[in-house]
């Protein structure tokens, strides 16, 4: 409650004694009150951010209480309106309402109460919205980020340095491989920033050819070349107050490259054809999956623009040095793409979860995000499993030592060393129930195990005996994960 005693309200009424009274009782229940006896004056009070609640007079010279109502809430939604009248009738009552009104008090006041619990619903109301506007606010701008998954030391990094430069108005220069995620570090910087109200606006640079390229950037006049039928405002002019995403800037014409340096000089654009230059206040970020510093030197980008778009410096991983991150992704996508597919598909099995961490992803997040939604699209299981990924995948397990040693080089050493230890593991046991007929009993035996550790091993690893059977999992709380097979003894 205190959050609600602590409302601002404000009060307008032309009668100086109610004025008063309601501001003495208001005042008592710990509300600052701001008291104003002209209807006029009391739409400008109404303008102060800090007001939560306002108590109208219906009755009032200059400007009725009904146009008060209505200005207010045209100008702050937000605000709640109380309304108090000497006259007061059904219609009355509805009108206010329909205008927006939270409530209605009738004057004279049969108890003070009615006037501080009707103040502090509404105040209760207020607050409910502040802090669902607040966390619908938070909840968009974390999505916004949480499309940038990882858990590794160099998405860390990463995610450190976007909330850092998203307070700048800094050019920022986005370097990594396709299908990395650079668009989406683009728009995580555009929506922690104070931009975030104004537009984002992203383009493909290598889509378009040198001409379309510079209208799509820059706009045109009539008749400035073939097709140019009409005046046309540009992308940086759409932009203006917001962000503009170049991706892959490396592939920019040379002209092209004059023109843009100019944006970032001058802070202005010329539409082709025209004469006057127009300001634009937008930020600027470029993505690249080419080396500008070679291009630079190999006179292929223009070294002042490259120093004008390299101020600050984001490097995306490749996904094959952040194999770490391959489970989480997986996970995400594998949720995005059942909802999208209405299919209940609960989880990935390890030897599946294997496959796609060994994988060498050239195609990155990209690569990663067309398997899964492939999987879940051709699954008739509850699991995605090895047999619904690609065929590269599904040989994968059945590598011999040396191409699978080659197959783990691009991993730090001891992922790749748990990963060869569980192949190492799965295929002697697949071989031991080979040798003992795929009786568990004996090849425990065999393998100086108890049986039931034995047992242990083979659903872990999920290779299964003549005596195991399968069962679903339970739950999302299975022992081995959600959704994945689980195995257990016959009876």
């Amino acid at each position: 409650m205190n959050q609600v005693k602590r409302a601002k309200v404000l009060v307008v009424d032309d009668d100086s004694v109610v004025l008063k009274a309601v501001t003495q009782i208001l005042q008592r229940e710990g509300h600052p009150v701001v008291a104003i006896d002209d209807a006029v004056e009391g739409l400008a009070a109404a303008k102060d951010p800090s007001i939560d609640v306002v108590v109208l007079d219906i009755k009032m010279p200059h400007l009725s209480g009904m146009d008060l109502l209505r200005a207010i809430k045209a100008d702050r939604p937000d605000v709640e309106v109380i309304m108090m009248t000497a006259f007061a009738t059904v219609e009355t009552a509805v009108e206010a309402v329909k205008a927006g009104a939270y409530d209605y008090l009738t004057k004279p006041f049969e108890n003070i109460d009615e006037v501080s619990l009707t103040v502090a619903k509404a105040a209760e109301r207020k607050a409910l919205k502040d802090r669902t506007r607040a966390l619908e606010e938070a909840l968009t701008a974390r999505s916004q980020f949480e499309d940038l998954i990882g858990q590794s030391s160099q998405m860390r990094a990463v995610f450190k340095l976007v909330e850092t430069v998203s307070h700048s108005t800094a050019t920022v220069l986005i370097q990594g491989e396709s299908g990395t995620g650079k668009e989406l570090v683009a728009r995580a910087i555009h929506y922690r920033s104070a931009r975030r109200d104004k537009p984002f606006v992203a383009v493909n640079c290598s889509a378009l050819t040198e001409t379309l390229l510079e209208s799509e950037l820059f706009g045109h006049v009539k008749g400035s070349f073939t097709g140019a039928t009409g005046n046309k405002k540009g992308l940086f002019e759409a932009a203006d107050g917001g962000t503009i995403f170049l991706d892959e800037i490396g592939d920019v014409p040379p002209a092209t490259q004059v023109r843009l340096l100019r944006v970032l000089q001058e802070g202005e654009v010329k539409r082709v054809g025209a004469n006057e230059p127009v300001k634009v206040d937008v930020r600027v970020i470029a993505a690249t999956h080419v080396d500008l510093t070679r291009a630079k030197e190999q006179g292929k980008f223009r070294e002042d623009l490259f120093y004008r778009l390299n101020v600050i410096t984001i490097d995306l991983p490749p996904l094959r040095d952040r194999p770490e991150d391959v489970p989480l992704l997986a996970h995400h996508f594998l949720k995005v793409y059942t909802a999208k597919a209405d299919k209940k598909v609960n989880g990935i099995s390890p030897r599946a979860m294997e496959a796609l961490t060994c994988n060498r992803w050239t195609g990155n997040v990209r690569e990663l995000e067309n398997v899964i939604e492939r999987a879940v699209v051709l699954t008739a299981n509850e699991a995605i499993d090895v047999e619904d990924l690609p065929q590269g995948f599904q040989a994968a397990p059945q590598a011999d030592s040396a191409v699978e040693v080659f197959s783990l080089a691009h991993l730090p050493y001891a992922q790749a060393k748990r990963l060869a230890m569980r192949a190492f593991e799965r295929r002697y046991l697949s071989a031991l129930l080979e040798k003992n007929n795929h009786n568990v009993s004996s090849a425990a035996r065999a393998a100086g195990v108890d049986r039931s550790n034995f047992r242990r091993l083979l659903k872990q690893y999920e290779v299964a005996g003549r005596s195991m059977k399968p069962r679903q999992p339970k739950g999302p709380d299975a022992d081995n994960g959600p959704g994945l097979p689980v195995l257990e003894a016959a009876s």
